[in-house]
């Protein structure tokens, strides 16, 4: 039975390495930072790209912005709708593949992805976002394209 347990643990948080980069926790240093970036004003809307547990997605949430968190793996996005209920105004969880979301409703965007993966980002930004829209990416740059701002191992992307 453990091992049955053990297996669907590790499908779960396996699998997401086809689409993204596995779970692991956004420090709140940098989180914060991130935040502080891109400087929304309550009521604007940030998307978080792999939004794990919620703590992003809540950490917008206070500051009053309107957040949509992507989430493939089914137990996260659990995980990050219940610890975003006080917020659920504010907060949409949505477990599914963000490579098939619709980025145009987004003021900025989060993510902390894997290096092999930033190219395909800037690509499906350029082609989905409206002009003004912040990026900003935790620990990996998107290669030849201008940061706009730097800071905590954020980095900050205008399109």
């Amino acid at each position: 039975m453990i091992f049955i347990f053990l297996v669907i643990l590790l499908c779960l948080f396996g699998f997401v390495l086809l689409f993204g980069a596995p779970y692991v926790p956004t420090m709140r240093k940098q989180s914060q930072t991130a935040l502080d970036m891109v400087s929304l004003k309550p009521g604007q809307t940030l998307y978080e790209l792999g939004s794990g547990d919620g703590r992003v997605l809540r950490q917008a949430a206070q500051r009053g912005y309107n957040v949509v968190g992507y989430e493939i793996n089914p137990l996260l996005a659990l995980i990050a709708y219940v610890y975003t209920w006080k917020y659920r105004k504010q907060v949409k969880v949505v477990c599914g593949n963000f490579w098939k979301a619709d980025l145009a409703p987004a003021d900025a965007v989060f993510v902390f992805l894997l290096d092999r993966y930033m190219e395909k980002l800037d690509n499906k930004m350029k082609n989905e976002v409206k002009k003004g829209t912040l990026l900003a990416s935790f620990a990996f740059q998107i290669p030849d394209k201008k940061i706009a701002k730097q800071s905590n191992g954020i980095f900050l992307y205008k399109y």
